[in-house]
């Protein structure tokens, strides 16, 4: 039998690593939140698995500091839960796990794809769908018995669309093309160039491209686009409505896989862009929701998404209800509402 190492704080690492952020939290095997720590984005498509995970050592560390345990003998805690962007496929979860593995950090190490974080925070058992708008865009679904629905999530190359990145890219395409004349007239042209000070939409683009203007920045697209189709813009109101209708697309798509339009099921939805709560947005799809799915009880979750990453931890260690309430509760001024 082999022996299995002592933790030195038993509980959970829990880790959701994002595009935009990482957080990591220290969890007690009692659902005490002891430390924390948040970073940037985690792309182990760009730098390899390997590295992005050793890329997550220093948060780990002050996490473990904030916890008391500046430094520690052995391994640092019982589970580490890690709720990953970029993970898209089972083959990249696997391999991730095994990058853990090389790091004194748990005695066991699980690897899911962040929207299974996401689901695990909206719902109090492994049963629902969820779909992730923020960054990028995903959907995933969970029975009881182990099964799932899930999509390849790889961008364009699999037929996906939008998320905040997505969202940003068509609304200087709009932008740029009512500039030049190829396209209509939209007010997203004249409010993109405002929001970064620049002469035209197309100075925008020119920017990012000569690296004057961190493409990252891009994102901040997204609040502009909202806050022209609030004005009644035509184009903005458009990209907001296929924005809706791939949302529900996704999720129909999981329930039925599932076999779950005929019975009530959570359907959870998250990720920056549907955490903003944009009643355009919100409205639209749950609308288009009630329609394809009346039997879909949609909830947005605002909490950190590493909440997510707790939950399936003290799921694995088998702690009871007491322990998620109190990891709830760490953070429960941004519990799951529902829409």
């Amino acid at each position: 039998m082999t022996h299995q190492p002592e933790p030195t704080l038993p509980g959970v690492l829990a880790i959701d690593a994002g595009n935009s952020k990482t957080d990591v939290a220290l969890i007690g095997a009692d659902g005490t939140v002891h430390g924390t720590a948040r970073g940037g984005g985690f792309a182990p498509h760009r730098i390899g698995g390997a590295a992005a995970v050793a890329g997550l050592a220093p948060l780990v560390e002050q996490a473990a500091a904030a916890a008391g345990l500046p430094s520690w003998n052995g391994v640092l805690t019982s589970h580490v839960s890690a709720c990953l962007a970029n993970a898209d496929l089972p083959v990249e979860e696997e391999a991730l796990r095994r990058a853990l593995e090389s790091h004194p950090w748990g005695v066991s190490n699980t690897v899911v794809n962040d929207t299974f974080g996401l689901l695990r925070a909206g719902t109090d058992g492994p049963r629902g769908v969820a779909v992730v708008c923020g960054a990028g865009i995903n959907c995933a679904g969970l029975l009881p018995d182990g099964r799932t629905a899930r999509f390849p999530a790889l961008g364009e190359l699999t037929g996906d669309w939008g998320g905040g990145g997505g969202l940003a890219i068509a609304s200087m395409w709009h932008a740029v093309r009512a500039e030049d004349g190829r396209g209509g007239p939209t007010a997203l042209a004249a409010a993109i160039a405002e929001h970064f000070g620049l002469p035209s939409a197309g100075a925008v683009a020119e920017a990012v491209h000569l690296g004057h203007l961190a493409e990252e920045r891009l994102h901040e697209i997204v609040r502009v686009l909202f806050a022209v189709a609030v004005e009644g813009d035509a184009t903005a109101r458009e990209l907001i409505d296929r924005q809706a209708d791939e949302i529900v697309r996704l999720a129909v798509v999981a329930l039925d896989r599932l076999d779950l339009l005929g019975s009530p099921t959570p359907v959870v939805l998250g990720g920056g862009v549907l955490a903003s709560r944009q009643p355009l947005l919100l409205d639209n799809l749950t609308a288009r929701l009630a329609a394809a799915a009346p039997l879909a009880e949609p909830r947005v979750v605002v909490a950190p998404p590493v909440l997510g990453a707790a939950l399936l931890g003290l799921d694995h260690l088998g702690a009871g209800a007491a322990a998620q309430a109190a990891v709830r509760a760490a953070y429960e001024t941004q519990r799951p509402v529902s829409v």
